[in-house]
């Protein structure tokens, strides 16, 4: 179930065939779920996005935006001085960045093999220790590598799964959601995917359509998690990942990192205190950048590499479609999302379909 499904369409921009960021050529994603009722109580996993397929050896432009520091992202300061993405994407609990890493840079050695080369892979997280046993160290190197193997073009699975396996999103059960949007130009057509993994947000500041969704589904219609000692509400963090295959350079794939933390906005996320809300776009339109390392001969025979800007005047456009696609991004994560209770018995309600259609028609909650 998604969104779209319920009748709710978010802005007024075309998506692609699959509203999802696969829609972007070359793009595929992989999710290992860990989900066991216990003891112990594991709600957790890893969420993997391909650029494409040489990505190992074949850099793509990349850019990055942080609305709220409470977070970590590997890899983001080889991207902010080189501009350029080399690995895949992995996306996992607070606890299991370093092993999911550890696994990514394997995969890169098993890919390249032996050779003078580094890997700073970029791996994303959000904080499950809620509704997982995060101290538990439940994801494993094998998980990642599971992930990765199993990316794919085409729909991607959402809500509870993957690396959102535990995650709660404006007080009602969150995870992975995913979205695209398509223009035509003179140049062809350009399609820009999000994918989100959503663990932010308060319940009240729930928006859907700029409607207050949030405050019309109160917590006697739908409980809110309880929250644990000093765990002050709209903790948690989101990441955004944007892709588009319209040919930026690394100071507009920034700005396109930006303007996703508008569509966070849009649904009500405000950056809080502790909610680590990162940023990372992408793109495809670059081919041909060679992989960073040293070779005289090449640096010789190659001094120049030829690359495509989108004009200016375009970017406006993409703005637009980063916006809607990460507003329906969040959006999809709470309608796939299924009811999931953590190991102290806090349950996170899976967001009412049917509540969400009144509120959304002004009609009166049950």
């Amino acid at each position: 179930m998604r969104a779209r499904d319920l009748g709710v369409v978010i802005g007024e921009h075309p998506t692609g065939a699959h509203n999802a960021i696969t829609d972007v050529p070359g793009v595929r994603v992989g999710h290992t779920t860990l989900h066991q009722n216990g003891p112990p109580v594991v709600h957790t996993g890893v969420t993997v996005v391909v650029p494409h397929d040489d990505i190992w050896a074949e850099p793509v432009f990349a850019g990055a935006h942080r609305l709220n520091g409470s977070g970590e992202m590997t890899g983001l300061e080889w991207i902010r001085e080189s501009g350029e993405l080399t690995s895949a994407i992995g996306i996992t609990n607070t606890h299991s960045v370093g092993v999911v890493r550890d696994a990514l840079v394997a995969e890169q050695v098993a890919a390249r093999g032996d050779g003078l080369y580094w890997s700073l892979p970029v791996v994303g997280e959000t904080y499950d220790g809620v509704l997982n046993d995060i101290n538990g160290f439940h994801v494993r190197p094998e998980h990642a590598t599971a992930a990765l193997a199993a990316a794919s073009s085409g729909p991607v699975e959402e809500g509870s799964v993957g690396g959102g396996s535990g995650m709660i999103c404006h007080g009602f059960k969150g995870g992975i959601g995913t979205s695209s949007r398509v223009t035509e130009t003179a140049a062809g057509t350009y399609t820009v995917g999000v994918l989100v993994q959503a663990n932010h947000g308060r319940r009240e500041r729930l928006a859907v359509n700029g409607v207050p969704v949030g405050q019309r589904i109160g917590a006697d219609a739908v409980p809110l998690p309880e929250a644990p000692a000093r765990y002050e509400p709209g903790s948690g963090s989101i990441i955004v990942i944007v892709a588009t295959d319209a040919p930026l350079l690394p100071h507009q794939c920034a700005r396109l990192a930006q303007r996703a933390a508008l569509g966070v906005a849009r649904v009500g996320g405000t950056g809080e205190q502790y909610s680590g809300d990162l940023m990372l776009a992408f793109s495809t339109g670059n081919r041909g950048i060679p992989p960073y390392s040293w070779d005289e001969d090449a640096a010789t025979v190659r001094p120049e590499i030829d690359v495509r800007m989108t004009a200016p005047q375009l970017m406006t456009r993409l703005f637009d479609l980063t916006i809607e696609a990460t507003e329906e991004a969040i959006l999809n994560a709470l309608v796939a999302a299924t009811t999931v209770t953590g190991p102290t018995g806090i349950t996170a309600h899976a967001l009412d379909h049917d509540l969400l259609r009144q509120a959304l028609t002004h009609q009166e909650n049950r």
